[in-house]
């Protein structure tokens, strides 16, 4: 492709994102009335994508030595089924996110406050949940990674991080970001 025809593709790509997490903030604002869960969704979405990325990169640059002949590592680039690998990638890690949120304020009821016990019950009443799916996912993404071919080689590859990223960002990330920004909102209002 001519360089003016990459550089539209880079802008309108670039576009496309900043509308899809704004409609993931507005969607995840109208289903739980507060703008507060949709934006700490949306900074583990953030984290989740640029760890994977930035594990890629590490595994494109150990690819060809021992241990990433080992790893079944290769020097990933990315191209289509990589692109929609993040996107399954979002879309786990939102659902999971979701999921977490979801029983937060199915625990927190009427009160108007959230504190860490709150998300701590909600957290330990969804964890067996949330390490069966990651688990069930995980085992077959990493049948695919060593099994699939080279086809699917980096398309599995980027799932694998992707689940283990997205599930810990659900509990680790989203849950601390939110008691953040709600308190934080407490606090200024």
């Amino acid at each position: 492709f001519a360089s003016a025809v990459a550089r539209e593709m880079k802008t309108s790509a670039i576009m496309a994102i900043i509308i899809s997490l704004l409609a993931i903030v507005a969607y995840i604002w109208v289903r739980f009335q507060k703008i507060t869960f949709g934006l700490a969704a949306v900074v583990a979405l953030v984290h989740d994508v640029l760890i994977v990325l930035g594990l890629m990169a590490l595994a494109s640059y150990l690819s060809g030595n021992p241990l990433g002949d080992a790893l079944l590592l290769n020097d990933f680039r990315i191209n289509l089924p990589m692109v929609a690998a993040f996107l399954t990638v979002v879309g786990y890690s939102l659902n999971d996110t979701i999921v977490v949120f979801d029983r937060i304020r199915e625990v927190r009821g009427k009160n108007p406050g959230l504190t860490d016990e709150i998300v701590n019950t909600s957290l330990n009443q969804t964890l067996s949940r949330t390490l069966l799916t990651s688990l069930t996912t995980f085992f077959v993404v990493i049948i695919l990674y060593a099994f699939g071919g080279e086809g699917i080689h980096g398309f599995a590859f980027c799932l694998t991080l992707g689940v283990i990223v997205g599930t810990y960002s659900s509990i680790y990330v989203a849950s601390p970001v939110l008691i953040w920004l709600m308190n934080r909102d407490a606090t200024t209002a």
